[in-house]
């Protein structure tokens, strides 16, 4: 069966019914039909004493996805099985994706949330939303420049972009207000949806004030003569707030095995930050005693975002850190062509297991509770498997199977009973650097502890941005690396555990409503484009609104 065809064979439950398993009442639900919510926080009966917080991620990905999402469901009901009150909390799918390369964003085969065509497009209306607030700004500079420009704003540098929760590559570079006069037009650009700031502060907000301030402090622009434009000198933080104040709210759907699951937010980790709402993740931790948490692609982008951005901003402590991995993405890193990859081959695995131990290696300078989890598949062989047990246990490193893809819960009760045995021993947690060290340094750790990069290299445009943010004042945050998720590096044909080798940063920006400053590496793109055969042409719907290959 399809995931699609397993996810509309499923019975729901309710919303209410849902809800009532982690103690939300009825009256606290906004309601979007029978199987999907948004949670009212008002008057919201929380427990005191918070949860213990597991964060999945994964090796570096192959083009084939290593099944993180599968794998935090897999956990999530597992947990509920073995009795445990637990709740998962993950991000919204991106359209982009979806009628891309990558499909659908909501778990696979028996580890899905649901329900799955809902959550993959329209949802309750977030990234629509987000992409209201975010175009609401970019209308409303360019109507400044139009109506007089007051603020004297500098057409040339302004750096806030349009948006589009689409793969759209010919919208990467465009030229607007061409029938407006010479005063108003100017060079833009487009970037998708889940890569704005927006997204990012939506994501990093405490409650709807604080959202209010973030957005206020989005630097959008310099005048002529240099100054810093801020969203709150437009006036136009308030309307943006307006646009958010429902989507701010998390939503509430369900495994297929019924269990309750936050989805809200949804930044790429490529690009922006890769995690969930804080909003979402410190409402689970009141509600549940085990929360389930992923943060995207390899632990070397999604992770040290989460651990060094999130962690920082919202004062949380992991307690467990489980890393993905797959048989055939280990054979991938070590050379094995696409199409072999489902063939027993040692000499691969060998060669490829290499970049499963930097990602051991650098989850452990942040939290010696790790554990790897083989996401194991009907041609993985016993020979394999046993290879990469072994060599998690030669690196004091927990490790277990799971099938939940094929199996659900069943498929992970051993990996989740461990990971419960490794919550009741604490470990200490720290952050890879101090935010008050400079740009450079900052760049520096997370390009040679983590990237393990031997020199890093910036080109004349970066040196002049961060030149530019500490006259600004705003050296102060945390960083977050845009760069390719298919390696560690800033090239993604480096694959396994290249070392030693030059990372170049090509720009840095300051998303100053956010809180971090963004530093661009290789040749990272903020607007995708479709592929030569994109998904949507695999869909299709019929007469009675069924939809097929969403995923």
């Amino acid at each position: 069966m399809t995931d699609i065809e397993i996810a509309r064979g499923a019975k729901m439950l309710n919303i209410d019914e849902v809800a009532h398993k982690v103690g939300i009442e009825s009256s606290n639900l906004e309601h979007y039909g029978k199987y999907k919510a948004k949670i009212d926080l008002k008057n919201l009966n929380l427990k005191d004493k918070e949860g213990k917080l597991i964060l999945v991620t994964s090796i570096n990905p192959t083009p084939f996805g290593e099944g993180k999402t599968t794998m935090s469901i897999g956990i999530h009901d597992a947990l509920r099985k073995l009795n445990y009150n637990s709740l998962a909390v993950l991000r919204e799918p991106s359209l982009g994706p979806v009628f891309g390369i990558k499909g659908g964003a909501a778990g696979g085969g028996y580890s899905q949330v649901i329900p799955m065509e809902d959550i993959n497009l329209h949802f309750t209306g977030d990234m629509h939303a987000i992409g209201a607030a975010n175009n609401l700004l970019c209308a409303a500079i360019d109507n400044h420049l139009f109506q007089g420009n007051k603020l004297n704003i500098d057409k040339n540098k302004i750096l806030f972009n349009r948006c589009v929760d689409m793969n759209d590559r010919s919208l990467r570079t465009v030229t607007v207000g061409l029938d407006l006069g010479k005063d108003v037009i100017h060079e833009n650009h487009f970037c998708i949806t889940v890569a704005t700031e927006v997204m990012a502060i939506l994501c990093l907000a405490k409650d709807l004030n604080d959202l209010k301030q973030r957005l206020g402090n989005i630097l959008f622009a310099y005048d002529m003569d240099g100054k810093p434009l801020y969203v709150r000198d437009l006036k136009c933080e308030e309307a943006m707030t307006i646009l958010l104040k429902d989507a701010i709210k998390p939503n509430l759907v369900q495994t297929l095995e019924n269990n309750p699951v936050i989805i809200h937010g949804g930044p790429f980790a490529n690009i922006a930050h890769g995690c969930n709402s804080l909003i979402a993740t410190k409402l689970g931790l009141r509600l549940a005693d085990y929360v389930v948490t992923e943060a995207g692609f390899g632990a070397d982008l999604g992770a040290e975002k989460f651990l060094d951005i999130k962690c920082r901003i919202g004062n949380l402590k992991p307690s467990v850190i489980v890393i993905n991995a797959t048989i055939r993405s280990l054979k991938y890193n070590g050379g094995m062509g696409k199409d072999e990859l489902e063939n027993e081959n040692m000499d691969y695995l060998k060669q490829g297991i290499c970049n499963l131990k930097v990602h051991i290696e650098n989850m452990k300078k942040y939290l010696d509770n790790v554990i790897v989890c083989l996401n194991k598949f009907s041609f993985d062989s016993d020979e394999e498997i046993k290879y990469v047990e072994e060599f998690c246990q030669s690196l004091n490193c927990e490790f277990a199977i799971s099938s939940s893809y094929e199996n659900g819960g069943d498929g992970a009760l051993d990996l989740a009973q461990k990971i419960v045995d490794l919550c009741s021993y604490e470990k200490d947690f720290h952050l890879l650097y101090d935010e008050t060290e400079s740009i450079k340094n900052k760049i520096e750790k997370v390009s040679k502890e983590i990237y393990r990069a031997g020199k890093v290299k910036y080109l004349p445009e970066a040196i002049e941005s961060i030149e530019m943010i500490e006259k600004l004042g705003l050296d102060r945050l945390p960083i977050c690396v845009a760069k390719t998720q298919y390696s560690i590096s800033d090239d993604p044909k480096k694959l396994g555990f290249p070392s030693n080798y030059e990372i170049t940063v090509r720009d840095v920006n300051v998303n100053s409503g956010a809180g971090f400053i963004v530093v661009y590496m290789g040749k990272i793109m903020t607007m995708p484009g479709l592929s030569k055969n994109p998904a949507y042409e695999n869909m299709r719907i019929d007469d009675d609104e069924t939809i097929c290959g969403l995923f």
